[in-house]
C-alpha cells in the first residue's frame, strides 16, 4: 500500500522492462530493504549474477 508508488504501478513498470523481476514482499513498505534483508539480499545477488 505504498503511497508514493502504488503496487499496481511497480507491475506495470516490471511489465514495461525487459528482463526485469518483481518481488513483493507482504507487509513491507519503505523499509522492505531491511524487514526483508535475509530474503532481499539473495534474490538481489542472484538477479545481479544473471
Amino acid at each position: 500500500d505504498d503511497r508514493m508508488v502504488p503496487t499496481p504501478n511497480s507491475h506495470d513498470l516490471a511489465r514495461r522492462l525487459p528482463n526485469s523481476t518483481l518481488v513483493i514482499y507482504p507487509d513491507a513498505g519503505h523499509g522492505g530493504l531491511f524487514q526483508n534483508h535475509a530474503e532481499l539480499v539473495p534474490e538481489a545477488l542472484e538477479f545481479l549474477a544473471r
